[in-house]
């Protein structure tokens, strides 16, 4: 170790004590872990570690920072593998809740654990929410390549799905939720698609036909849903 226990074998200081607090953070909530039990369990110093985290608060930043670079390489991930076409992509990425959902330890979304802990227009809370309008807009961007008849209305909806999966977990981790909603975001992406190619590919004279009919699409996905529970 060198001699201000900035690097072991087991990596830098700072990575220890960001690994400790993803552990403790995620298990237990923010508020209730405190910064001694951070230092005892990553084994570095008080002194180094408010070297490398002058505040508490800095430190819980760093955490969903981490968060969001781990879940959105998830999600991407997810996406890639399910292949080129963007429809699959977005039926694909819920395999990345199943991971999720299957992981020991699930205790429901990280993001809005960490938000509902945090101050509205703090540092960590305008994180969490802007991850959340990363993703819809990530998903956006594939509904709009899939042809979806309303890029938007599918983005968000599927987004909802996600965060309702993730939601359910801090109660009741249920494995089976993910393919669940990954059954409903199929029905939702295939009616989308068949509504815009119905309607004929939306344009700027007719944006309100293409978003009728997505509404459309997404009540009658709903409803074929129910039907085969």
């Amino acid at each position: 170790m060198a001699a201000d226990g900035t690097r072991t074998a087991r990596g830098t200081a700072r990575d220890r004590i960001l690994d400790t607090a993803l552990t403790l953070f995620y298990a237990h909530g923010v508020r209730a872990v405190g910064v001694d039990r951070i230092i005892e369990e990553s084994g570095v110093a008080k002194a180094t570690f408010y070297k490398h985290f002058p505040a508490k608060d800095k430190l819980a930043l760093a955490y969903v920072e981490k968060i969001d670079d781990v879940c959105s390489g998830q999600l991407h991930g997810a996406a890639e593998a399910a292949g080129p076409d963007p429809a699959a992509q977005l039926v694909g990425v819920f395999d990345a809740l199943t991971g999720m959902c299957h992981a020991e330890g699930f205790r429901g979304c990280a993001f809005v654990n960490a938000a509902a802990e945090a101050e509205p227009g703090s540092p960590v809370h305008a994180l969490a929410v802007r991850h959340k309008r990363d993703v819809r807009a990530w998903m956006r961007r594939l509904a709009e390549r899939a042809g979806a008849a309303d890029p938007d209305q599918l983005a968000r909806t599927l987004t909802l799905l996600m965060d309702g999966v993730l939601a359910g977990g801090a109660l009741a981790p249920d494995p089976l939720a993910a393919q669940a909603a990954k059954t409903a975001a199929r029905l939702l992406v295939q009616a989308s698609v068949a509504a815009a190619a119905e309607a004929g590919a939306p344009t700027e004279a007719a944006p309100a036909v293409a978003s009728e009919a997505g509404a459309e699409a997404a009540a009658d996905a709903a409803a074929r849903l129910v039907r085969t529970r």
